[in-house]
């Protein structure tokens, strides 16, 4: 039996084998099932041909087809299904030149990248595992399927998901696997670096982050790292003091602090981030700046979204002190107004106090004092005292 996470999965390999093909789970999800982590997205493999699948189900998505991959819609959920295929060349350091289709599972098994993802599961709970990646999960090992030369070659980024899997799952990397890796490391110049940050994310929200980012240097692989190739120390440093970040704004926000030569806006350019990772990272820099000259108050927790509490309290409890996301949370909650559209004065009310007065940048400059003053407490957020301090102070000159 399979656990109930793989209930809608299920469904899908029992409907393949009633219509006499072969169907199992395979991948992350059976490795992460026998670590006994939390199950993410669960892959299908199966002897059907991709065209079989979609005459089977009535919802296919034809993501991937000329590769042999649909994604088959099941209770709401969606399920990667794959034909079972050996592959031949990669020119373009990524996909096969060629695939072929095969009838079964251990050859499938065996294109596969390290050994702890080359097992796979039938739906009464069977596990076949050729290349005894259970064995290397007892072994806390990260090792390919093969020749990790070959691996390797097909695949550069390979490389990076090996030292990935090290910081999520605190694995170390198989001695030959590793030597070939450093072999390699130059191959990584091949890889677009979109796609490299997206694996040193995930690495960078792994537990064990240091050793990941240890293996990094150890491995060659930041001297094709786009900033890091040309600053040695900052790699060092990352080595002795990375901690888990959940994404990459929290991620420029710490490597501005250890390496302030390199502006957030060089890093953004040379990652080919979007404006909206800048913004952020930029966001979080200005709040901890505002931590060390002030301390964490109303204001500075009313300027912090709620999505960024936690990367936030990450980084301020390895950069200025100590906090929690949950105190954060407290003092977000307690906070008068939420938001700008929560004051009990807007721009009109302004105008009809000042109706002699031309619109102008003035409404907006005092808005931002009275927005600012009620979330510190120094006015209540009340139409008439706003009124009678605003007289009082006289900011409309």
């Amino acid at each position: 039996m399979v656990p109930d996470s793989f209930s809608s999965a299920e469904k899908i390999l029992e409907k393949l084998e009633m219509n006499g093909y072969k169907a199992y789970f395979v991948g992350g999800a059976v490795r992460d099932l026998l670590l006994g982590r939390k199950v993410g997205d669960i892959d299908i493999t199966t002897s059907a041909r991709p065209e079989e699948v979609q005459a089977l189900f009535h919802k296919v998505i034809p993501v991937g087809i000329e590769h042999g991959t649909v994604i088959v819609r099941m209770d709401g959920e969606s399920f990667e299904t794959t034909t079972f295929r050996v592959e031949a060349g990669y020119s373009d350091f990524r996909h096969p030149d060629r695939v072929g289709y095969v009838d079964n599972i251990e050859e499938d098994l065996s294109r596969r990248d390290f050994t702890i993802n080359a097992m796979a599961m039938d739906r009464r709970g069977n596990i076949i595992d050729p290349f005894r990646g259970r064995d290397d999960i007892e072994s806390g090992l990260i090792q390919t399927v093969g020749q990790p030369v070959e691996r390797f070659q097909e695949d550069p980024l390979r490389m990076m998901r090996a030292v990935r899997f090290c910081s999520q799952l605190g694995f170390s990397i198989e001695q030959t696997t590793l030597h070939a890796l450093q072999a390699q490391a130059p191959l990584l110049k091949n890889i677009a670096v979109e796609r490299i940050a997206v694996e040193l994310e995930k690495m960078f929200q792994g537990s064990n982050v240091r050793e990941g980012a240890g293996l990094l240097k150890q491995s060659g692989l930041t001297e094709y790292f786009p900033v890091f190739s040309n600053n040695q120390s900052f790699i060092n440093q990352l080595a002795e003091t990375a901690v888990p970040l959940s994404s990459f704004r929290e991620m420029l926000c710490f490597f501005v602090e250890v390496l302030p030569a390199v502006p957030v806006d060089d890093w953004v350019k040379e990652w080919k981030l979007s404006n909206r990772v800048g913004r952020e990272a930029k966001l979080l820099s200005t709040l901890l700046r505002q931590s060390r000259r002030h301390g964490i108050g109303p204001w500075l927790v009313y300027q912090l979204p709620g999505e960024m509490i936690p990367g936030f309290a990450s980084l301020y409890s390895l950069l200025v002190g100590s906090i929690t996301e949950r105190e954060l949370r407290r003092l977000k909650e307690g906070l008068p107004i939420k938001d700008r559209k929560q004051l009990s004065i807007n721009g009109n009310d302004l105008v009809d106090m000042y109706p002699e007065r031309k619109k102008g940048a003035w409404i907006k400059e005092c808005l931002d004092t009275i927005e600012r003053y009620v979330v510190t407490g120094e006015i209540s957020n009340n139409k008439q005292d706003i009124k009678e301090w605003i007289r009082n102070h006289d900011h409309t000159k």
